[in-house]
């Protein structure tokens, strides 16, 4: 039986050996072992957050949150929903584990997985995306789940359908998903109180349809599907909407006397929706969704953890989605493990104001639905340049649009580019053969048939 297999196992028999691994795991008392939240919210560029410098949209609470404590200008994620994703529960590049869109892949060992073994209860609410298999979230570690998306997909703002643990349910009086699911996300808090918690919460908000929210003035509790009271004015409101269910987490952390000891890590799915515009100071930024340049990629990181981390601490230091696992993982005194070969390095030092090596690329290989249409996509770059597979070389500072690709010989480039292209294509060569030859050639998945002892009821 091969590592994961056995991790998986391992993680479904947690019985008296559980108690025993807990003890083990555990290198103080319990109430010293942070509690741990990631926040992802969706179609989220760097632009939208006012500390940032955008000023298109309100977000006093995310704002608030990188003043008292840190707030990263290089995070870079996958340019699409679910690669990004991917890495963010594996810690591991697409080109090592992903099969398609919509699916992760039930071998790969999650973030929830390690958590729960270390003795963390788990909770997910939000958008799923990640298979259709009913089993799925407990399989990747999570004791408890309420989401969108799972082995389904029904309206999710006004009167929508979510699964809470397994069970349909469906509403229609005027409810709204984004605040059913931060219910449900309060609630898990509110009980687990007394224990080390980790809540993943990928947010449904700010995805398109851009739809009026609660607190629009043509909000409509009467609406039905995602093709109704749709604007492109209602992002800003949707914007706000997100911020302010942040807001109401983190009242909740603080009324239950939780708050300094929680590690709260919010950040983007990727860029903002394709063509939705932006301003940032005297410039606008126009949404990259599913492009590679910045404007698909580049997207905000805050962190708050008042016991631990500097208010007003501002990194320049590159992020990638691969390093939320082992960051929060060291918060939480987890080991991972060296079998799985992540490639995610923690910033937890970065957090902490401690010296660490700093990451000096980000690699990429971006093919999200496979399809001769979306061919791979794969480069490498760090603050100033970009290098892809096929040899494209780009000045990312002065270029962000990759609209004038540089001659990469380097004979004809100055110092800088040419010790970039020598370390991106090092980066590149490390990946090269590292796509598994089984990952080409999924089997479907049936997730109709896997659904079939689903529970249904009515709200």
């Amino acid at each position: 039986m091969n590592f994961i297999a056995t991790f998986h196992r391992i993680c479904f028999l947690r019985t008296a050996v559980a108690a025993l691994l807990l003890g083990l795991a555990c290198t103080g008392p319990a109430a010293t072992r942070p509690n741990l939240i990631v926040i992802l919210a969706d179609d989220l560029g760097y632009e939208t957050i006012g500390a940032n410098g955008g000023t298109s949209y309100k977000t006093p609470v995310l704002d608030g949150l990188a003043a008292k404590g840190a707030r990263f200008t290089h995070c870079f994620v996958q340019p699409l929903c679910t690669p990004t994703r991917v890495q963010l529960m594996s810690g591991i590049y697409n080109v090592r584990n992903y099969v398609r869109f919509g699916h992760l892949d039930p071998q790969v060992v999650t973030l929830g997985n390690i958590l729960k073994q270390a003795g963390y209860a788990t909770c997910i609410a939000g958008k799923w995306q990640l298979g259709q298999d009913a089993a799925l979230p407990r399989k990747f570690g999570f004791d408890e789940a309420c989401l969108w998306q799972h082995t389904r997909r029904p309206p999710r703002y006004a009167n929508p359908g979510l699964e809470i643990n397994g069970l349909e349910k469906d509403y229609s009086n005027g409810e709204y998903g984004p605040d059913l699911v931060n219910d449900y996300a309060l609630d898990f808090i509110t009980r687990k109180k007394g224990e080390p918690f980790f809540l993943y919460y990928p947010m449904m908000l700010t995805h398109s349809p851009y739809q009026a929210t609660p607190d629009s003035n043509a909000w409509d509790p009467k609406a039905v599907g995602e093709a109704v009271n749709r604007k492109p004015e209602h992002f800003g409101d949707m914007v706000t909407y997100m911020d302010k269910l942040v807001g109401k987490l983190v009242a909740k952390l603080d009324a239950l006397g939780l708050r300094e000891n929680t590690l709260i890590l919010f950040l983007g799915d990727n860029g903002t929706g394709r063509g939705t515009p932006s301003n940032m100071a005297d410039r606008v930024v126009i949404g990259g969704k599913g492009t590679t340049t910045a404007a698909g990629m580049h997207v905000p990181l805050i962190a708050s953890w008042p016991a631990r981390i500097a208010p007003g601490t501002v990194s320049r230091e590159l992020v990638d989605s691969t390093d939320i696992l082992p960051t929060i993982c060291a918060a939480a005194g987890a080991e991972v493990p060296a079998a799985l070969q992540i490639d995610g390095r923690s910033f937890l030092p970065q957090l902490r104001g401690e010296k660490s090596t700093r990451r000096e690329w980000i690699y990429s290989w971006y093919s999200p639905r496979q399809g001769a249409e979306l061919a791979v996509k794969e480069f490498a770059f760090n603050h100033r340049f970009k290098l892809y597979r096929t040899g494209e070389f780009f000045d990312i500072e002065k270029d962000a649009a990759e609209k004038n690709p540089i001659d990469a010989k380097t004979g004809r480039l100055d110092g800088d580019a040419a010790a970039a292209v020598k370390l991106l294509q090092s980066a590149l060569d490390r990946y090269r053969d590292a796509r598994p030859a089984r990952l080409d050639s999924p089997a479907p998945e049936s997730g109709k048939a896997k659904g079939k002892a689903r529970k249904k009821a009515q709200a």
